[in-house]
């Protein structure tokens, strides 16, 4: 996917779907709504009307529900239809799934999205969220042709007129900068260092004309920085401070936006053991994210003060790095002892929002950070936690959350009984808490905060999302869970309860399974081989005989990336690894998808 362009139009146009294919997705009673007139010139000659009805009539989204239309090529998928009050209208997680599953193959594709227009920003954003454009997968550096999908909105409900150019160019830039924090969060950090990351921000600078402030290394030590120069005083690229400055004439407050740009998190000399430092990578996830919102604010014309500050370093271990009973000094004149090298990312932010306070003069200051494991304990894996001195915003985050699809929900903010988690006898605080059992994600933000005083008058937000950022990023060896094989399927038609099939044509049939002896439920792993054999019904042409069958089953279950094939006419062999059509098409590898003996109904 690292090759596909995502493009917002107003009208995506009409096109045969077997030379463009088609995903139509939306909530079930929105897409009964849309007009039979609107998705002809999408459809035919392939589909018919009556099929289409048929069609929305088959769905029963529980929570969520596919049906192919035509082959292959063109595909209709249905939302939740309600969802929670701590969920967002758009239902934007399941967005993104659907269309890792439903969008059909193809160099050039469509998807019709069809919502309200309070959650076309929420819709966009997850739609981008299943194109992430990082890969190092031979199969995909081969490939040089250039992929674009077409994302056309059809707008129902009170204010459903045409999607102004002005929305199209917001949903573009919001989905840009998506892709952008996306893609630095999966590069590994043999790659993206602070070196890699700082060229990042200077690329964004010079697009919008902003010339960055960085202050690296030593110098860090020597203007006070100790929070993020004791972090990443031992890695082989040094750490660093950068920011980027929004200046525009007529503003009336300044907000600062902070991110914790931790490269890569060995948890120091209090080191993550070997389960638990994988996907560390991630851990530069908060920097990432202001990096991509702050690129998409400055592009559609933010009309106050807004800076943009990066803390980066890599918690790595040598002879320099910092020690458990170290004392550092850090810029907020606040002395610290360490007492956990693992809590390093509160040590950066505590830099970084003192310095926007004493340097930069924020009115309104919000840091964002992979920050604590106990984040996805308090509030989940898909709702970061947000930590705030002011109900209103707090509410405000909330609100923002369900409408973008990006949920956040509150911690509790009470230092009075709190903070006394990070007592010391030496410093003016310890960097970790005493009991774990209290609140620690609350407590972590805390300590921020104290780096800027809990009297404070201005707003201080903080966003943990630590585990919304490894949910929805690939995963550390960027593959699905294994399948589970059923044998007993030998023999029977594959599963094709809604697929439309011309009248007279019988579905294939699973008639041979090649494999090791299987137990009736076989956990597959991943270097493991086995073949089937799919058989074309006789009276089934062969131009319509569908590359991926089975991709047009709705109950398929993951696995791992497979290479399938349909090559040969009847008992042709099909393979997970390699065929003569998987060749032909490029190799194209389909991740998340099983030929129909890993196929079953729970």
């Amino acid at each position: 996917m690292a090759n596909v362009g995502l493009q917002f139009q107003a009208s995506a146009g009409d096109a045969d779907p077997q030379s463009r294919p088609l995903l139509l997705l939306g909530q079930l009673h929105h897409l009964h709504r849309v007009p039979w007139s609107h998705v002809r010139g999408k459809l035919q000659p392939r589909v018919t009307e009556e099929l289409w009805q048929a069609a929305l009539s088959t769905l029963n989204p529980n929570p969520t529900d596919s049906c192919p239309l035509y082959l292959n090529y063109a595909t209709v998928a249905a939302l939740p239809s309600r969802v929670s009050r701590h969920n967002s209208p758009s239902a934007a997680h399941f967005i993104t799934r659907l269309v890792r599953t439903c969008l059909p193959p193809g160099t050039h594709r469509c998807i019709l999205m069809v919502c309200e227009r309070s959650d076309a920003f929420a819709s966009a954003c997850a739609l981008a969220r299943a194109f992430p454009l990082f890969t190092h997968r031979s199969g995909a550096s081969r490939r040089t042709e250039k992929k674009t999908v077409t994302v056309e909105f059809f707008l129902v409900g009170q204010d459903n007129g045409p999607v102004e150019v002005s929305t199209l160019q917001c949903l573009t830039s919001a989905t840009e900068g998506v892709r952008l924090a996306a893609r630095i969060v999966d590069t590994p950090c043999n790659e993206m260092n602070t070196d890699t990351f700082l060229e990042e921000i200077k690329k964004v600078g010079k697009e919008l004309g902003i010339v960055p402030t960085v202050i690296r290394d030593e110098e860090l030590k020597a203007r006070g920085f100790g929070g993020i120069y004791g972090v990443g005083k031992a890695a082989i690229h040094p750490p660093a401070l950068a920011v980027l400055s929004h200046t525009p004439d007529g503003a009336t407050q300044t907000i600062a936006w902070v991110g914790k740009g931790i490269v890569y998190d060995t948890g120091g000399l209090s080191m993550k053991g070997k389960t638990t430092m994988p996907g560390m990578k991630r851990d530069c996830g908060g920097a990432a994210a202001v990096l991509g919102a702050f690129r998409a604010a400055v592009k559609q014309g933010f009309k106050d003060t807004l800076h943009a500050v990066f803390c980066l370093a890599e918690n790595s271990v040598g002879p320099n790095a910092t020690r458990p009973d170290d004392i550092h000094l850090l810029y907020s004149g606040k002395t610290v002892e360490i007492n956990n090298t693992d809590a390093e990312g509160r040590l950066v932010l505590a830099d970084g929002v003192s310095y926007a306070c004493k340097d930069l003069g924020a009115d309104i200051i919000l840091d964002v950070a992979t920050l604590t494991g106990a984040q996805g304990i308090a509030t989940g894996k898909y709702h970061a936690a947000v930590l705030t001195n002011s109900a209103e915003w707090e509410a405000a985050c909330v609100k923002a959350g369900r409408q973008c699809g990006d949920l956040v929900h509150p911690l509790v903010y009470c230092p009075e009984l709190h903070f006394s988690e990070f007592t010391s006898a030496v410093a003016d605080m310890k960097n970790s808490v005493a009991d774990r059992d209290n609140s620690p994600s609350s407590c972590a933000g805390l300590f921020i905060a104290s780096h800027i005083g809990f009297d404070w008058p201005g707003v201080w937000v903080h966003l943990d999302i630590a585990a919304p950022v490894h949910a929805v990023s690939l995963g550390p060896g960027g593959a699905p869970a294994h399948p589970t094989i059923r044998p007993s399927l030998a023999g029977q038609p594959l599963c094709f309860p809604c697929w439309p099939l011309p009248t007279g044509l019988a579905a294939p049939t699973l008639s041979c399974i090649q494999s090791p002896s299987l137990a009736p439920e076989h956990r597959l792993s991943s270097s493991e081989t086995f073949c089937v054999r799919v058989t074309r019904p006789a009276v089934v042409p062969p131009d319509l005989w569908s590359p991926r069958p089975w991709e047009q089953c709705g109950c398929c279950v993951q696995s791992f990336p497979t290479r399938l094939s349909s090559a040969g006419g009847p008992g042709a062999l099909v393979s997970p690894f390699s065929s003569p059509r998987s060749q032909e098409r490029g190799g194209e590898e389909n991740p998340g998808l099983c030929p129909q003996l890993v196929l079953h109904r729970l």
